[in-house]
């Protein structure tokens, strides 16, 4: 029943969504840009549209009740974000435990202006050995969806030359939000 309210919310708003999860059984999904909290609303809507199995973060002060169960059922995993190399740590050890794990990140990691992207992302999907596959949302064309994933062993810098080329096209709900894609420095 979700399923058909979603993709019928998809259609009945205009949008399209296009690409499915990868046949690989764990990735990184970096969804950007992030620039408003519909983004996270329109991702939601298209995972159960898609009827894909992937997991997200949350912030742990959201997992009150009766929020918590739904956020649950809908794959968030809640977080405490003052460590955040627990944080990546945890990650990192869930996909070596999991046979199958998509789990979906902000770079941006916030609606603001951020000078850069954060690591963890990067970071994490180095460490478990898994690609990382570009999601996103494009309010200029009100498309949304999965589009390429990266093979695996890419430097740094090959991984931001192919990050810029797919998502600096793309514009988010507010544009002057999105932050540039670079790391920060070390």
């Amino acid at each position: 029943m979700l399923r058909w309210i979603a993709t019928r919310l998809i259609r009945a708003t205009g949008w399209t969504a296009v690409g499915g999860i990868p046949d690989v059984p764990r990735a990184v999904l970096i969804a950007a840009p992030h620039t408003s909290n519909w983004d996270g609303f329109w991702l939601l809507v298209y995972k159960i549209s898609m009827e894909a199995d992937v997991r997200f973060l949350a912030k742990h002060t959201l997992f009150w009740w009766p929020l918590g169960p739904i956020l649950i059922a809908l794959g968030a995993l809640p977080i405490d974000r003052d460590d955040p190399a627990a944080i990546v740590s945890q990650l990192i050890a869930a996909f070596k435990n999991e046979d199958q794990l998509f789990l979906a990140l902000a770079p941006e990691g916030t609606r603001k202006w951020r000078p850069y992207w954060k690591t963890g992302f990067y970071r994490i999907a180095e460490a478990a050995g898994v690609p990382i596959v570009l999601a996103f949302i494009d309010y200029k064309t009100k498309r949304m969806g999965i589009g390429k994933t990266l093979p695996l062993g890419q430097s740094e810098q090959e991984t931001l030359d192919e990050l810029r080329g797919f998502y600096t096209p793309l514009v988010g709900a507010r544009p002057a939000l999105q932050s540039p894609i670079k790391f920060p420095p070390e």
